[in-house]
């Protein structure tokens, strides 16, 4: 009688189980994939001078801080459409990615090609970028470039 019991509660527990709802949210690694290829293409966009793209993308409250300043995002969309900063190309060496709720921090070494006032620059750079989930869409919240005293080494691109 107990085992009968026990089998038809075991049935019964297998069975909810199988008819609870499942989870809507991503595996972590799957997130970090994500997150990643949304940085790459985002460095294309900017090469592009994608700005409706961008424009998307970025979140409305977002900032961007760059050697010679602060830049809200309808000033950075601006510098980007003018062609005050040519994002021309980017080499991504590493990327590191941090998920702590709805919010992701993604480190990136990264050598960046740049037209700044006409004139053809190269530096390298950790670039950190800010996502936020919202309405199950990742928003760029900040980027942050920060100068590397040297060249990073390796490239995860495959250019």
């Amino acid at each position: 009688m107990k085992s009968s019991v026990l089998v038809t509660f075991g049935i019964l527990i297998l069975t909810f189980l199988s008819c609870a709802p499942k989870s809507q949210t991503k595996a972590v690694p799957e997130v970090e994939q994500e997150l990643v290829n949304l940085s790459k293409e985002k460095w294309e966009w900017m090469a592009q001078r994608n700005t409706d793209t961008l424009e998307t993308l970025f979140h409305d409250k977002a900032v961007f801080v760059h050697m010679g300043g602060t830049m809200t995002k309808e000033f950075e969309l601006g510098v980007i459409r003018s062609g005050g900063i040519h994002y021309k190309k980017t080499d991504i060496h590493e990327v590191s990615v941090n998920i702590m709720g709805t919010t992701a921090v993604l480190l990136n070494r990264i050598t960046l090609l740049a037209v700044v006032g006409g004139n053809e620059v190269t530096n390298p750079f950790e670039v950190t970028e800010v996502y936020v989930l919202e309405d199950n869409n990742w928003k760029l919240a900040a980027m942050s470039f920060t100068r590397l005293g040297t060249p990073p080494s390796g490239s995860v691109d495959e250019e």
